[in-house]
């Protein structure tokens, strides 16, 4: 497995970056055999120590965790164990996914990142200005065909507010994501026939 360790506005010394390695190392081998890259980014935000970690455990399987300290050990240390939890919470279903037989393939489709529009623009008002946003990135993501709950499961892993999906129920498309009020919400749109 590639491990890649970084640091922002923080040196990391050989010490630390042995540590996380190893640590990372022992981790996954609890869960996974054959896992693809891990990337941990190391930061200072003021007075304080983030630690990002980021982990591509399979086809379309991404684990995130990020945890905040007063040293670089503990932060580390403390968004492993996060990981670990949510890999230890979800390997069944993990095993279960790789095992299961897929129908529809996943599809690919656009995905854009714009750039934010300033006040101070002097773009006119209308339904045309909300298309002359500046595109700043295009790339091509995977649309997975999943239940409800390995869309949840992925949610829950790659610490995201929201994860679109294709519902193996119906072939439609769905949005699982984050409230504020902790709940998972589900946004069901079945495909219609023609």
């Amino acid at each position: 497995m590639q491990i890649t360790v970084t640091g922002q506005q923080i040196d990391v010394g050989e010490a630390l970056r042995l540590h996380i390695e190893d640590a990372i190392e022992a981790t996954v081998e609890k869960y996974f055999t054959d896992a693809i890259d891990a990337t941990v980014v190391m930061s200072r935000e003021s007075f304080r120590i983030r630690a990002s970690i980021s982990m591509h455990v399979g086809r379309g399987i991404h684990v995130r965790a990020h945890e905040e300290a007063d040293e670089a050990y503990a932060a580390f240390d403390v968004a492993l164990a996060h990981l670990a939890k949510r890999l230890r919470r979800n390997k069944r279903r993990l095993r279960d996914h790789h095992n299961r037989d897929v129908q529809n393939a996943p599809a690919n489709a656009p995905e854009y990142v714009l750039a934010p529009q300033n006040e101070d623009d002097d773009a006119p008002d209308g339904p045309l200005a909300e298309d002359n946003s500046i595109i700043i990135a295009e790339n091509q993501t995977v649309i997975e065909n999943l239940t409800v709950s390995e869309a949840v499961m992925r949610l829950d892993l790659a610490d995201a507010p929201a994860f679109v999906f294709r519902n193996a129920k119906h072939s439609g498309l769905s949005v699982v994501y984050r409230r504020n009020d902790g709940n998972i919400g589900w946004i069901d749109t079945p495909e219609t026939e023609a």
